[in-house]
């Protein structure tokens, strides 16, 4: 195989790691056999050579280090032929220069190297500078017992590595933690259920709703079709619910990633008294935030289940400072805000996506019959010139050339879209991982570390992928077929050779896109744990906020003492004083809501135990129905939570605001259009 494909610039999968250890015994993978149909003399034009490649791979004489029994999958050769069949598609529009080479280059990591820059993404940079940050000490604050564990194994690791190198003098652990015996330990937060809101009230349990339609995200089988239905709970982190598991537990035998619908469970996450919370529902401050939690959280997951969290050390590829096609993301939003202010995924790539709903849903073969090779060269040669002259004629693009375009700019990104320093964790949880829901948990948290414009443009992919299997009816496009097709595209780099152990994971990286698919739903939504991290991090950052200012003003304070108590009258004894929020003239229980854009800008809301976010929504709406413009009333309102120990959080409607209001009583309440 290396030698067929050595002078024809392979493609080799980055996320399988070449060094992954042994699979746990009994955990030998297998397909359910799928032989799709070919629909055009393009997609046979390779057929034999997708056949060989499977045969080869499929062949009994596979080395007995990457045997089948105790390594890769076994990988039949008819159900993953139309993955190989894009393989070789993608391999030959680099041929005929329609496409540009683009080679990341991985490097190795020294010792420890891999634990420092750990500490860094996961906002820790002051145990390696020794510096006492405020946000460091408050994200060390929240964490919850198997995450703390995981900090201290990285900081242990790193500390041992550099005392061996006698770089320097280190901290030691219990230095930072204030620990004296010789098994450091740390002081970590309850692991006790949190409320959805993402704050705990003392004594107070998760009140639950019925199941209905509108009380719960459901994300399992739109065919009616019999499976398992499983409850997702968010209120007590991943990691801490795998450590409750027994330890004789045992992995399934003989898994097998089966392509009908009923292989999948049916999920659902009932809602809460505070609803649900998605990503664009949080301001960015505290989604970065989510992202360092996201890691500590999944790292902690990972070790809780005996896995390695593998990661690929990247040299960045800058790619071309203007035009569509391998440009990255960034570069491309900050060009497209100028025309539109605001813009979240990349105009072209959503001309690209509006095209094929509009017309190519219902094609036959969408996304697997390639285009001709020719036209989507020209096609995208003329893109580059005319796009944002508003001059493309989108009349003339054929539904399959609109898809070889797609998947030629995801491609073609300089950096994966699903971003590759944890690609191989992607695989891991696959190879490593048998239960379903686990496999989700992490990709959940893998999510939530993607960078913004990343998690963005995936979301409205993913999206637009639902769509095309929706309507397989006409297009016979299943889930299976989608994930195929689509995984070489997100899951592949350009490299210099093909290797066997790396194309087995062929049927891993399709498994993981159909689990994206499938359950997008809830990879977009916001687990209410690290929610309840984040309140805690904002109220522990603002108290040491406090401290420092009153340690700032302290000489000053001294010096004016003797004269202010001179000026200052007797109070009364026994006269209390309260804090400014216990003065206001607002009694317990009665929120101000703000609403800048109609023509009644506030109103004193008492809240009861019933009172939801719509409901205060249509108040406001039957209150300002004839004074506010058209244009406030033809727009999407939602109540926002600013301040207090949230940075600004877009209320679910089904939020019961009492209970909001008592978790963050400091908070302002504004009602404006939410961001799209």
């Amino acid at each position: 195989l290396t030698m067929e494909m050595k002078d024809s610039g392979s493609v080799v999968l980055t996320a399988y790691h070449p060094h992954s250890p042994a699979r746990i015994p009994g955990m030998e993978q297998s397909f359910v056999q799928d032989i799709p149909p070919s629909h055009s003399p393009s997609s046979r034009k390779s057929l034999s050579r997708c056949r060989r490649i499977n045969r080869m791979l499929s062949n009994e004489s596979v080395p007995p280090a990457f045997s089948r029994s105790n390594s890769q999958a076994s990988v039949d050769s008819t159900s993953m032929e139309d993955f190989w069949c894009e393989v070789e598609s993608i391999k030959e529009s680099r041929e005929d220069g329609s496409e540009e080479a683009m080679l990341l280059e991985f490097k190795p990591a020294d010792e420890g190297e891999l634990e420092a820059e750990w500490l860094q993404d996961v906002g820790l940079s002051t145990l390696i500078s020794g510096a006492e940050e405020e946000d460091g000490q408050a994200l060390l604050s929240t964490l919850t017992r198997t995450q703390a564990a995981a900090v201290q194994k990285r900081y242990n690791t790193y500390t041992q590595t550099l005392r061996k190198k006698n770089k320097h003098t280190v901290r030691d652990v219990r230095d930072i933690f204030g620990t004296s015996d010789s098994s450091p330990t740390f002081e970590t937060v309850p692991v006790s259920p949190v409320s959805s809101n993402g704050i705990q009230l003392p004594g107070q349990k998760p009140v639950w709703k019925s199941v209905s339609s509108k009380s719960c995200l459901d994300c399992g089988i739109d065919k009616g079709s019999p499976s398992i239905t499983e409850e997702l709970s968010y209120d007590v982190s991943f990691s801490e619910s795998i450590t409750v598991l027994p330890k004789t537990q045992e992995w399934p035998k003989n898994q097998r990633f089966k392509k009908e619908d009923s292989a999948l469970p049916k999920f659902i996450v009932r809602k809460s008294r505070f609803g649900l919370t998605e990503m664009g529902d949080l301001s960015p401050e505290d989604m970065k935030k989510i992202r360092y939690l996201s890691l500590i959280e999944l790292t902690a997951f990972y070790d809780a289940l005996g896995v390695e969290l593998k990661r690929n050390r990247v040299e960045r590829v800058r790619g071309r400072e203007n035009g569509l096609f391998g440009v990255p993301l960034t570069v491309l939003l900050d060009n497209d805000q100028k025309k539109v202010p605001g813009i979240k995924v990349p105009l072209i790539f959503q001309k690209l996506l509006l095209k094929l709903e509009e017309t190519g849903l219902e094609t036959e073969g969408i996304l697997r019959v390639p285009g001709s090779a020719s036209r989507v060269k020209n096609l995208r040669q003329e893109l580059e010139a005319k796009f944002y002259e508003d001059a493309f004629d989108w009349d003339q693009v054929r539904n399959n050339d609109a898809a070889g375009l797609l998947k030629m700019f995801i491609r073609e990104l300089p950096s994966p879209l699903f971003t590759v320093e944890y690609l191989p964790a992607f695989i891991t949880l696959v190879e490593k991982i048998s239960k379903i829901k686990l496999q989700l948990q992490a990709l959940h948290l893998l999510i939530m570390l993607m960078p913004e414009a990343n998690r963005d443009t995936a979301k409205a992919f993913l999206q637009f992928l639902k769509k095309v299997v929706a309507n397989e009816g006409k297009n016979k496009m299943n889930l299976w077929n989608v994930s195929m097709i689509v995984a070489p595209n997100l899951f592949i780099y350009k490299g210099k050779r093909a290797n066997q152990q790396e194309m087995q994971a062929a049927a891993t990286t399709a498994h993981i896109v159909r689990l994206l698919i499938r359950y997008q739903d809830i990879l977009w939504t916001v687990p209410s744990f690290l929610i309840s991290q984040v309140r805690k991090m904002n109220e522990a950052a603002m108290n040491n906020s406090k401290r420092q200012l009153m340690f700032d003003k302290g000489v000053r304070k001294l010096l004016r003492r003797k004269t202010m108590e001179r000026e200052r009258p007797e109070r009364p004894e026994g006269a209390v004083t309260f804090p400014p929020y216990l003065q206001s003239d607002i009694p317990e229980g009665v929120i101000r809501v703000y609403a800048p854009l109609h023509s009644k800008v506030s109103m004193a809301i008492q809240l009861n135990s019933q009172t939801k976010a719509k409901d205060i929504l249509a108040r406001f709406h039957c209150e300002n129905s004839r004074g506010s413009s058209q244009n406030v009333r033809g727009q999407i309102q939602s109540l926002h939570e600013i301040g207090g120990n949230i940075g600004q959080h877009c209320l679910d409607p089904d939020a019961f605001m009492l209970d909001v209001y008592r978790a963050n009583p400091q908070a302002e309440w504004v009602i404006k259009p939410k961001a799209s």
